[in-house]
């Protein structure tokens, strides 16, 4: 039996190699602003790129390079030397989203595999089909799309992979077709610079044109203003649906923007919850304990399993980001055997310990601190603070950058986190 692929986002080289170590499958990034997300798309350079394709190789992982923004004519000669440049690379797929780019890779780069972004928000059994005549192995399809349809489309297509996604940040408008960042700040969300302005706090006027009159609206209190504001999609409870219907090839993580820690948590959760289903052993609530951990603007199960006008709670109108259940309070270096503080953390702190899958931590009680079991969960407290340069400190906040010792070694990239705080309020900019 083929196992589904987990694939994940990968913002930068440390985040390919964290998804990878929490259980991802493949990843998907990209080089320059032919890249759909620029901030992203900038974090590579070709080195780190290459670096990140033979690091995946070597494991028996993919990645699969992003080459999906909307070119202008003005880019097309460059745009042209970067499929070269990227199909020397040897990534294991490009993921493009015009039928012109599409052909483009397919006469530069003959035997690459094509997929085809969901950014052509393909939805039926006709479009489908077209794009896979063209050159398409796999199509991501619409987050708008019904898991009856993809059936539908395996069915009429079964050589054709369809991918979909599970978990992220939803968009306003159909799969980023949007042009609200556009009218207010000049930056095009299918050319990959989105400001995110859906996510912003509106104020509400009426205005009379023949007398100029202008009235601002007053909300009902608790309502919310967040008129655009989509909650972030979240199907780990229904992966089991969605893999009894033995048509999905791959399932998809959103966020090469978000955090280390949101790579390395969302890859651990879906991983889990795979493996779980082909092992028979379920448990919704294993995964969203870690999901749960994670800043999001309220959780959705979306469409995929629910049509769009049967919904009345995919909208987050009171806040545009909230905390989730814990907070990042360190990183584990490369080496193992220090970590650097993110979080403000004392003597004797209890953290808990989130390594990648399969990780042994060995329990220890010496004089630096101890490892120790509850519920299933590993922690650590340290007794002192002892710094690399052997200072013993008193306390350490985030921004410090003195790698503090560990009283055992541990994987790299393992995190350690503590229960948030409420005070630290909906929108914290402290996340790792």
């Amino acid at each position: 039996m083929n196992k589904v692929e987990l694939l994940s986002p990968a913002g930068t080289l440390e985040k390919l190699k964290i998804a990878f170590d929490f259980g991802a499958d493949a990843v998907y990034a990209g080089v320059s602003h032919f890249s759909l997300r620029i901030r992203s798309g900038k974090e590579f350079s070709m080195e780190d790129f290459a670096e990140g394709i033979t690091y995946a190789h070597e494991r028996g992982k993919k990645v699969y390079a992003t080459i999906n923004g909307f070119p202008f004519n003005s880019q097309l000669s460059l745009l042209k030397k970067h499929i070269v440049a990227m199909a020397e690379l040897k990534p294991d797929a490009f993921i493009v989203a015009t039928p012109g780019v599409l052909k483009l890779c397919h006469d530069l780069a003959p035997g690459m595999p094509l997929h085809l972004s969901t950014q052509a928000n393909v939805m039926n059994v006709l479009d489908a089909q077209i794009y896979h005549e063209m050159g398409a192995t796999r199509i991501i399809t619409a987050r708008e799309i019904s898991l009856k349809d993809l059936v539908a489309i395996k069915k009429e297509l079964p050589d054709l992979e369809l991918e979909v996604f599970v978990h992220g940040s939803m968009c306003f408008a159909y799969s980023g077709r949007c042009l609200i960042s556009t009218l207010q700040s000049g930056r095009v969300p299918n050319r990959g610079s989105c400001a995110n302005d859906c996510r912003f706090e509106y104020e509400m006027y009426a205005a009379n044109p023949d007398t100029g009159t202008l009235f601002r609206l007053e909300e009902e209190e608790g309502v919310g203003t967040y008129i655009m504001n989509a909650k972030d999609l979240n199907l780990a409870s229904h992966m089991k649906e969605i893999l009894d219907s033995g048509v999905v090839d791959s399932v998809k993580i959103e966020g090469r923007t978000k955090t280390a820690y949101y790579a390395a948590t969302t890859a651990k959760a879906y991983r889990m919850a795979i493996d779980d289903y082909y092992d028979e052993e379920f448990n919704h609530e294993k995964y969203q304990y870690e999901l749960q951990s994670l800043q999001n603007r309220g959780y959705t199960d979306a469409y995929l399993i629910s049509r769009p006008f049967e919904r009345n709670d995919t909208q987050s109108l009171d806040f545009s980001m909230q905390l989730g259940t814990h907070q990042v309070s360190g990183v584990v270096k490369e080496e193992g055997t220090h970590f650097l503080c993110k979080y403000k953390t004392l003597p004797n702190d209890e953290m808990e310990i989130v390594a990648p899958l399969g990780s042994k931590i060995e329990i220890v009680d010496n004089e630096i601190g101890s490892t120790y079991e509850r519920d299933g969960k590993i922690f650590l407290q340290l007794k002192q603070l002892l710094a690399e340069n052997k200072k013993v400190l008193e306390a350490v906040h985030s921004g410090n950058t003195n790698p503090i010792t560990l009283p055992t070694k541990m994987p790299a990239y393992t995190f350690l986190r503590v229960p948030a705080h409420p005070d630290m309020g909906t929108n914290p900019k402290n996340n790792v």
